[in-house]
């Protein structure tokens, strides 16, 4: 399945979903040009829990915070009814929530990918696995309308071993996905893939126009294995430094927020600097709220809080 042609012979798009995407008009951006995006992850706890769910994100998007372009995380498909790994791949699930997306006038971005393997495993055989497990994503994304997938570069063995890994993975992804016009992209997300000299090493290795990155302003922390700066984070990479090295090769921004004080800032984070080195970068494309405060407010107030703050500084 890497050539366009097996891609469309065994695809299991149907010709209405084809259709939709087709007539879809992806958002045009001139000049220094960021607009506003938000990330599903912010709701993790109401759809952990069931009060919210999945097929609901857009229409919520929308009515709640006026906000037309969503980004998934796709551990939340199928809601509970449906594993996600299953839901990922099926066809009914993905076309009801693009209609619902379509529906709400919702424009689909960005999926997030987590759980589906190590791409920068040094276990060859658990690492491929890793890779095909990520390409239903891609086709979902395809489906969908998408236009990027986020994935991670998590893995095992030493640095050195690990980008060697990670920039086979990201090329193999990137050319499944470039018959489809998707971007993939990395986050920062602990352990070297918070170190961003690492990351842009693997980018300039991989040297493809739809690989690239996804710069979260939270999750630097060295020592953590998902890299949030939050509490026992022991070795922090230096933040704002390392946005602005992501920045170059940047497909979209995340916005990460945490609990704010009491004037409506990050105690973790100087947003206003942050923001000013994404302007400062000339970057074109979205940013997205990314809440993931615990303490002081719901997630409804929290997402809130950080469009204010994310507007502010605009």
């Amino acid at each position: 399945m890497t050539s366009r042609r097996t891609f469309i012979k065994q695809s299991a798009f149907t010709a209405g979903s084809l259709v939709a995407f087709s007539s879809m008009k992806f958002p045009q951006f001139s000049g220094n040009d960021i607009k506003i995006s938000l990330a599903e992850w912010s709701f993790n706890r109401a759809l952990d829990s069931g009060k919210m769910d999945h097929l609901d994100f857009p229409q919520i998007a929308v009515k709640e915070f006026g906000i037309s372009t969503v980004e998934y995380v796709n551990g939340f498909f199928g809601g509970k009814k449906m594993n996600y790994k299953e839901a990922g791949k099926n066809t009914a699930y993905l076309n009801e929530l693009l209609k619902r997306s379509k529906d709400a006038g919702v424009f689909n971005h960005l999926i997030m990918v987590d759980e589906e393997g190590p791409l920068s495993s040094t276990n060859e055989k658990e690492r491929l696995e890793g890779v095909g497990n990520h390409k239903k994503w891609i086709d979902a994304a395809k489906l969908l309308g998408c236009l990027t997938v986020r994935v991670n570069l998590h893995g095992e063995g030493s640095p050195q071993d690990r980008k060697k890994a990670a920039i086979d993975s990201l090329g193999r992804l990137g050319e499944y996905a470039r018959p489809m016009q998707l971007n993939v992209v990395v986050e920062n997300h602990g352990s070297v893939t918070s170190n961003a000299e690492w990351v842009v090493d693997v980018m300039k290795q991989v040297d493809m126009k739809n690989v690239g990155t996804l710069p979260d302003f939270g999750n630097w922390c060295l020592t953590h294995p998902w890299g949030t700066i939050q509490e026992g984070c022991k070795e922090t990479y230096d933040i704002y430094k390392g946005v602005k090295l992501l920045l170059p090769y940047a497909k979209g921004v995340s916005a990460k927020s945490y609990d704010f004080d009491g004037v409506g800032e990050q105690p973790l984070l100087d947003y206003k600097k942050l923001i000013g080195i994404v302007k400062e970068s000339g970057f074109k494309g979205y940013m997205g709220i990314e809440y993931e405060g615990t303490r002081q407010t719901d997630e409804f107030e929290g997402i809130r809080k950080t469009e204010r703050l994310v507007k502010k500084y605009l």
